[in-house]
């Protein structure tokens, strides 16, 4: 049994690491009060309070249109802080699993991404992301870096909780359809975590199973079918609803402009981690109706 730290622990992945690794070991979940990812000093502090030996790191900061004003923030947060908890890692012999984002990449790939893609950000968020990764990378200490996209959970705030509540209150609806991804749950990445820590930690050459992998649902859609999808499914549920399925209009990105500039594609090759780690993925519809079936049983 490890000593086990996740950062974030309100966040949406943290909340569902707490329950998935709660057999690896003993958790401290520890929230931005007891470890401020913006201060080297909180951070050390934190890690030479709990020693863990293994350092699990959700947290980012992830409010993307913000970080093109609030670039020194963002910076501290996603690429500078993931360094320290590395280095940290390799100095006390310990596994660090960090999460990182489909924003590395500019989206205009015709094909999903693999890992060994040439990278280019279009912003500061995803560009915060990518100097995370290769503080990572630079360190030496063990690491699994696990890219991710369109993360939602029956916790914490996501487009699909959004969609439910939109959908509830009017009756009328545009989303963007030409921005293609796999919504992924936030249990997913837990579960699929701990697969990745056992199997790591299981090895006889820990190093080797080092690296970069894509963690998505499988399949794709465009936020607009994401959002069809919800609003289908809650109707089929009796969910009473102020929309109808006809009033949700597909849009194109340049009729939605944000201050961030979001892939257009935002599909990730999922082989590598299937292959190495021997996990299936599911399709994102399953995961998208387990959340809507909690989110209905909890009165939500």
């Amino acid at each position: 049994m490890s000593a086990i730290l996740v950062t974030g622990a309100n966040g949406q992945v943290g909340f569902e690491l707490r329950r998935s690794l709660a057999p690896l070991g003993t958790i401290s979940a520890v929230t931005r009060a007891e470890m401020d990812l913006a201060s080297e000093r909180s951070i050390l502090a934190a890690l030479d309070e709990h020693k863990p030996g293994i350092i699990v790191n959700p947290a980012a900061y992830t409010a993307v249109d913000r970080a093109e004003s609030d670039n020194e923030l963002a910076m501290a947060v996603n690429a500078t802080a993931p360094g320290i908890l590395a280095r940290w890692a390799a100095d006390n012999g310990a596994l660090l699993i960090h999460y990182s984002t489909d924003y590395v990449f500019d989206g205009t790939k015709a094909d999903p991404y693999q890992e060994e893609d040439v990278v280019n950000p279009q912003s500061v968020y995803g560009e915060s992301k990518w100097r995370g990764e290769e503080a990572v990378r630079a360190s030496g200490a063990h690491h699994a870096i696990l890219r991710t996209s369109w993360v939602y959970g029956h916790h914490g705030s996501n487009f699909l909780k959004t969609i439910l509540r939109l959908a509830g209150e009017r009756s009328a609806l545009n989303i963007v359809a030409d921005q293609v991804g796999a919504p992924t749950s936030a249990a997913l990445i837990a579960d699929v975590t701990r697969t990745v820590i056992e199997r790591i930690m299981a090895s006889q050459a820990p190093g080797d199973l080092s690296g970069t992998y894509h963690l998505t649902a499988q399949g794709s859609t465009s936020w607009y079918g994401y959002a069809a999808h919800i609003v289908r499914e809650a109707l089929a549920a009796n969910v009473r609803l102020a929309l109808s399925l006809d009033a949700l209009k597909p849009i194109s990105t340049a009729e939605y402009p944000t201050p961030a500039k979001r892939p257009a594609n935002s599909r990730l090759d999922c082989r590598k981690l299937m292959d190495r780690f021997d996990v299936a993925l599911p399709l994102w519809q399953e995961g998208v109706d387990d959340v809507l079936a909690r989110l209905r049983a909890a009165g939500n």
